[in-house]
């Protein structure tokens, strides 16, 4: 199973929280103050009531009048004051959640892959979406709800006090109940929602891994095999749903037993107190009233520990994301800058899991302007070593050096600047075509737009387009066929413009139709840069100024192509199979 992704611990969570409520002070002390009128405007009316009760009794109704007007008043200004505090209490939870939502995206863009590649893609978009959805519900339709019954819950036990201490102290009775019925539930509820998360994230592991690979495991007849895998990661997350909601049932139960025993126990307080002539009638029924009036607002808060836990949950799987330590903080500017564009790999060992290499003491360099064509049977490494060369992956021995100087000493921004690749699995963003292409270099300019499309061969069917440069591709936009895509990410790095060029089998999404036209357009896009070559289609290789043949993670060959085919070694093996192939193909 994947190792996830950390998760922060509650510290972690409320700091973060905390820090950002700080960030927005202003807004919040607004919120709050609102909130507060709102909720004396709820617990005013059933106070004024037990005024009225007073006044009925002794004969005084004159002053109905008056107290009516003071109900519809409180009506009125609770009302707008409750529909403000909503909006502002919403406000503020989603600029909060914004924030979270940019800064975990923004550090999910620069995680490293191996970092992903090991936790699994489905963990990591199931933070971004699921648990960023479930935050978002709560604090739209939740956090509203809780802060303001915690509001009216807090002022109706200060008014209950107001009307005599011992009613006020006859309300907290029911506190005990709540709070054992809180340390019963909250223990048992706080890891099954982790849980439940987990499996969430699990479950879209499983999906995602047998949708992106459905080729494979239909060549391979592994669909029973994924089905099960599947349904097992459902079938966990649907048993801890269940398991979730009997739990919140049986602390509902226990909430009721509070309400009850709370009630009970100021009606008989408030007759003792009215026999004794301590308290009025009035004062009695008052506090009644705004102990029933309670009801609501605490079982409110009380109900919405399961959702307010899942979002919990939720915000410290993302704040988890943002605590994953940056690799390269104390690397801020290299001693020196690169001397040149050659690129040297030293004694490379890598393995995705501990004590399994994949790529054993490999050393390759590659002159500044020279064009090497990596080749290999399927497993051979050649994707790792490409990756490895681009700094996307960190070997576990040996090194990489750019113009002699090492990239574990350069930022992700040096590296980038001179080293830039380009795989077969392309891309399209939605947007404008054009704004597309500047994914490489934001500021560009129209005519630098369409100088890097005319380099790899692209201007004339974009010019054919609707909207030429502007038309809007991907989803819901123009659909680009595969060729098309891949000259877009070769106008990417021409526009670019890296030292250095990787193409990790660049052309192999083109297919037979057009793959002449898309290497010619590949050879284009990195003339005069220092070039290596993941060789999907040996033609690739064959117009490299060297190939280098990987076989099982090592390098067994290497040389020209003409060179190779005469030693009658690995490479001629290949280079014999592809071409029977491709003679096949073209009389078929």
């Amino acid at each position: 199973m994947a190792d996830l992704l950390p998760v922060a611990g509650p510290r972690e969570s409320w700091a973060w929280l905390f820090g950002e409520l700080r960030a927005h002070l202003p807004l919040a002390a607004v919120t709050v103050g609102v909130g507060l009128v709102a909720a004396a405007a709820t617990v005013l009316p059933a106070y004024v009531f037990g005024e009225m009760v007073d006044r009925v009794t002794g004969h005084d109704s004159a002053s109905l009048l008056t107290i009516a007007i003071v109900l519809v008043v409180a009506a009125v200004v609770g009302g707008v004051s409750s529909g403000a505090a909503t909006y502002l209490t919403s406000r503020l939870g989603e600029t909060v959640l914004a924030t979270l939502r940019e800064r975990v995206v923004g550090r999910a863009l620069t995680l490293p892959n191996a970092v992903v590649e090991k936790a699994g893609k489905g963990d990591l978009l199931s933070r971004i979406g699921d648990d960023v959805n479930t935050i978002g519900r709560a604090v739209t339709d939740v956090l509203p709800k809780v802060i303001s019954s915690l509001l009216v819950a807090v002022l109706g036990l200060v008014a209950m006090t107001g009307l005599d201490w011992r009613l006020g102290l006859a309300g907290l009775a029911a506190v005990p109940l709540y709070v054992t019925g809180l340390r019963w539930y909250l223990p048992r509820s706080a890891p099954m929602y982790a849980d439940q998360r987990t499996a969430v994230a699990a479950r879209s592991q499983a999906l995602m891994e047998s949708m992106l690979g459905a080729r494979t495991v239909h060549a391979y007849g592994l669909e029973q095999r994924h089905l099960a895998e599947i349904d097992a990661a459902a079938g966990r997350a649907r048993d801890l749903s269940i398991g979730i909601v009997t739990l919140f049932t049986r602390f509902v139960g226990r909430t009721n037993r509070a309400e009850f025993v709370g009630l009970a126990v100021i009606l008989v307080a408030g007759f003792l107190l009215v026999r004794q002539g301590a308290v009025t009638v009035g004062a009695a029924t008052a506090a009644a009233l705004l102990f029933h009036r309670l009801f609501d607002p605490v079982g409110t808060v009380l109900h919405s520990f399961d959702e307010v836990q899942s979002a919990g949950a939720g915000l410290a799987r993302l704040v988890g994301v943002l605590r994953i330590p940056e690799e390269s903080t104390a690397r801020l500017v290299a001693a020196r800058a690169p001397a040149d564009s050659s690129l040297e790999l030293a004694g490379i060992e890598y393995g995705y899991e501990p004590g399994v290499p994949v790529v054993h003491g490999v050393s390759l360099r590659i002159e500044a302007g020279e064009r090497v064509a990596l080749v290999g049977s399927t497993g051979a490494g050649k994707t790792t070593l490409a990756a490895i060369a681009a700094g996307l992956l960190v070997p576990s021995a040996g090194s990489v050096r750019l113009g002699g100087v090492p990239l574990r000493d350069l930022t992700p921004q040096q590296v980038r600047r001179h080293v830039a690749i380009v795989s077969q699995e392309v891309h399209v963003f939605a947007g404008a075509l054009a704004d597309d292409v500047r994914l490489a270099r934001p500021e560009a300019s129209a005519d630098e737009v369409r100088a890097a499309l005319a380099c790899v061969g692209a201007l004339e069917w974009v010019d054919a387009l609707p909207e030429g440069i502007d038309t809007r591709v991907g989803e819901g936009g123009h659909a680009l066929t595969a060729a098309q895509a891949q000259q877009l990410a070769l106008a990417r790095l021409v526009l670019c413009d890296p030292a250095v060029a990787i193409l990790d089998e660049a052309t192999a999404e083109a297919g037979s139709l057009g793959a002449r036209g898309l290497e010619e357009a590949a050879a284009a896009a990195t003339a005069g840069r220092t070039t290596l070559v993941v060789a999907h289609r040996l033609t690739q290789a064959a117009a490299a100024d060297r190939v280098v043949v990987l076989e099982h993670g090592r390098v067994v060959e290497s040389g020209t192509h003409s060179d190779l085919i005469a030693a009658g070694g690995r490479y001629a093996e290949l280079w014999g199979a592809w071409r029977s192939r491709a003679t096949a193909a073209a009389e078929s």
